[in-house]
């Protein structure tokens, strides 16, 4: 919901300012999302007159102007067809920044001929779509001023969050009301003018659906001119984003802004016969305002005439009945309509307007007959004409609703103990009225009121939610037994490792589209009824969610991209946690030691796995590097890590180029996934560790480089080397890898150095032989010889 604070003075005698009436606003529990004074982007603009006009003399099109803002005489260069001597219009000075482009101006030669900023128009200044010459000001206009002050602009725009529960906050009166009622200010008085009707409407109205419909009132105004709205109210309407459009139809939206009360206005000229609520027939149709056409089904209340069907009743207005700059002749609609069938409707035919969310949370069903008399005085003071007498087809709920209250129930329920007359003036400034027995009748505004705990919210919020005092719950005394899961555990744990790696955590949704699903494998659980096609299948991989984060900082010029995410992937037999983490861009940026900069590549993601996998208390030294990572891996560049060959604990690898070009990347990207449940769970040992013994004695470290089969896995070689003996055997790894000139073809030489660890005293060379024995003969077992 959005006003300005003018608009809002309308209503409330307050000389309150923005942020004080942002900070109650915030405190009654209207959330302010923001706050925007239009007049900022243009405090650099001046009101100017034009002194001199002279032909530029190199342009036939462009003239050289001699302008005066309050400091004397500049000159600029304009092309506008209305520049001329003694116009007083809109100067932007040079540093002025103009809000329709952005362009800073500045002091520049056009042409050959020096100008200091330039004359605006209005598309330029953003206030319309006027683009044929620069502003027109009265000659009295005062030079030098600010022009955001002299046009009225300077209203800031108050943005604010509204809840389901909250109707009637849908219009700036009650918002006021609110304010009011928080001591902010006093509400004003709602002027509702005296129409006298000149005979009965020249269509009947009336309402054949007393479910969808209970209530059909409206009136014929015949006479009336229309044309543009007045300057305050195309100001205020275009404050809050809303098109002004015509008078007639500027009318009707400001009074549903204003006061919260949607209506329609029909050219009479357009119309056959009665107009009338009623159910639709099964297949008939409609084109509504926004140019499409609907098909309707006898759930739905439409308006329509003896013809066809001119209006979604209480959601959008017929395309053929509109109002056109031409009508002379209207028909003004205000009706009630049922929440639970606008809302129905709405659903089913996926059509939304600022009147279904005013509908559909519930109108004030005693503001009608108040409603036709405002709208009705507003069309003829703005475009004349005669009204007829008012039509009351139907009638309103109207059912006078009680509550019994107990003001007690403030400092039980909502922690604040409240005076009972406080309570009482309280309610009382919010249109409740209380009686002495606490007998509490609602207001026919707030549909949302039906239990004494609503009363108590209704106190506790204009009292001040910051005014509710954090009380802690008892606890019971000694230490509190740990609460966490293993399964929590471990996700904090990869959380805090994953970060502590330099990746950043993102969170992306669970579900995707088909042909993001599609891209990593296809998914196994679809929606019947997604909220959108983009979110319709259960993820079966974390990947699409990262791959789309990581292209959209790519495209905003981000260079390395490092992303992680713990979540549920969804699979034929069921979710499983899993961790995945996707980089992009530069590894290493460009400097010059390095010369280029460096991508990531598959050893990076292996590597960040193992660290991870050893947050995570997997047996690292174990684990066997094997293939088959999953079709969007690229084959060559990717593997597993298994703990043996049918448990795989992680898959890394880069991203098969088709797989990132699916989700806009072109440049190598690679990934990683940690599969959360398959690693072995640590038996619980208590809370004590073992006391830490260094070796007495350093390590030895002999090297062996091998000739083996050119498939022989490198790590295949290196856990047979470690396996030798494991008793002194504390570590084994490749250090090199040669094909060439001295090896055989068909061949590799792989180099391992062993890290030998005695334990009660040292090595002999009888003892180094032996053990040099082992690790020859446990490599030979593959087809490995020692290289001479």
């Amino acid at each position: 919901m959005k006003f300005t604070l003018g608009w809002l003075k309308q209503h409330l005698d307050t000389d309150a300012t923005v942020d004080q009436v942002a900070d109650t606003l915030n405190a009654i529990g209207l959330e302010v999302e923001g706050i925007d004074n239009p007049a900022e982007k243009l405090s650099a603009f001046r009101i100017a007159r034009v002194l001199t006009a002279a032909p530029h003399p190199q342009a036939d099109k462009l003239q050289v102007l001699s302008v005066d803002a309050g400091d004397g005489p500049l000159q600029v260069v304009c092309g506008a067809p209305n520049a001329r001597a003694g116009l007083v219009g809109v100067f932007g000075a040079p540093g002025a920044v103009v809000p329709s482009n952005g362009m800073v101006l500045k002091v520049a030669a056009i042409r050959g001929v020096e100008s200091n900023g330039m004359m605006c128009s209005v598309r330029e200044l953003e206030l319309g779509d006027e683009h044929d010459g620069i502003i027109e000001l009265p000659a009295d206009a005062p030079v030098g001023a600010s022009f955001a002050g002299y046009a009225g602009i300077d209203d800031p725009v108050f943005d604010v969050a509204v809840t389901p529960n909250r109707q009637d906050c849908m219009g700036v009166r009650g918002i006021a009301r609110d304010l009011a009622a928080a001591g902010l200010g006093t509400l004003k008085p709602l002027a509702v003018p005296e129409i006298v009707g000149n005979g009965p409407s020249k269509i009947e109205i009336r309402t054949d659906d007393a479910e969808g419909c209970p209530a059909f009132y409206g009136r014929t105004i015949s006479g009336v001119t229309n044309g543009t709205a007045p300057e305050w109210m195309a100001r205020r309407l275009k404050a809050v984003g809303q098109r002004s459009i015509s008078t007639l139809v500027d009318i009707t939206n400001y009074v549903m802004l204003d006061l919260g009360r949607p209506s329609h206005a029909y050219d009479m000229a357009k119309l056959s016969g009665a107009l009338v609520a009623r159910r639709a027939t099964d297949g008939e149709t409609v084109t509504v305002l926004n140019g499409k056409t609907y098909t309707l089904t006898p759930e739905m209340t439409v308006i329509a005439d003896a013809n066809e069907v001119h209006d979604v009743a209480g959601i959008m207005g017929g395309e053929h009945s509109g109002i056109a700059d031409d009508t002379t002749d209207v028909l003004l609609e205000v009706a009630y309509f049922t929440p639970e069938g606008i809302a129905k409707t709405g659903q089913t035919l996926a059509l939304t307007s600022d009147a279904r969310t005013r509908f559909e949370r519930g109108v004030d069903p005693a503001f009608l007959e108040d409603a036709v008399a405002i709208l009705t005085g507003l069309i003829v003071e703005h475009c004349g004409g005669a009204p007829s007498e008012m039509v009351r087809a139907g009638s309103p709920p109207l059912e006078v609703r009680t509550l019994s209250y107990d003001p007690g129930l403030c400092a039980q329920l909502g922690g604040i103990d409240v005076r009972p007359d406080r309570q009482r003036a309280i309610l009382d400034r919010l249109g409740f009225a209380a009686a002495t027995d606490w007998t509490v009748t609602i207001p026919s505004w707030r549909r949302d009121v039906d239990g004494p705990a609503d009363l108590v919210e209704e106190v506790v919020r204009i009292v001040g939610l910051d005014n509710i005092v954090s009380t802690p719950l008892p606890r019971t005394d000694g230490v509190a037994r740990p609460t966490a899961t293993a399964d929590q555990k471990l996700e904090r744990r990869m959380r805090r490792t994953a970060a502590s790696l330099g990746l950043n955590e993102a969170i992306t949704w669970s579900f995707i589209s088909e042909n993001e699903a599609a891209a990593v494998g296809g998914g196994h659980w679809v929606l019947e009824n997604p909220i959108s096609e983009e979110l319709k299948v259960m993820r079966p991989s974390l990947l699409p969610g990262l791959l789309s984060a990581a292209r959209r900082n790519l495209d905003r010029g981000a260079d390395s991209v490092r992303l992680f995410e713990i979540g549920r992937r969804y699979l034929a037999d069921g979710e499983h946690p899993t961790l995945v983490l996707v980089m992009a861009g530069e590894r290493a940026p460009r400097d010059w030691q390095g010369g280029k900069a460096k991508p990531f590549d598959a050893y990076d993601a292996k590597a960040l796995c193992i660290e991870l996998l050893r947050a995570a208390g997997a047996p690292v030294d174990n684990l066997q590097v094997m293939g088959e990572a999953g079709n969007f891996y690229h084959p060559g560049q990717s593997a597993t890590l298994r703990l043996g060959p049918k448990t795989v604990l992680a898959s890394f690898g880069v991203i098969h180029p088709t797989t990132a070009k699916a989700f806009g990347i072109d440049g190598p990207v690679v990934a990683a996934g940690i599969h959360l449940d398959a690693i072995p769970t640590k038996r619980e040992t208590g809370f004590m560790r073992a006391a830490y013994t260094p070796p007495a004695l350093q390590v030895v470290r002999r090297d062996f480089a091998f000739l083996v089969p050119l498939d022989l896995a490198s790590d295949t070689l290196v856990r047979a080397v470690k396996g030798a003996d494991k008793g002194v055997i504390a570590d084994a790894r490749l250090f090199d890898m040669f094909t060439g000139t001295g090896v055989p073809e068909g061949q590799k030489s792989l180099a391992v150095e062993v890290t030998l660890q005695p334990v009660d005293k040292s090595f002999t060379e009888d003892d180094l032989t032996a053990i040099a024995a082992k690790v020859v003969a446990a490599a030979a077992k593959l087809g490995a010889v020692l290289r001479g």
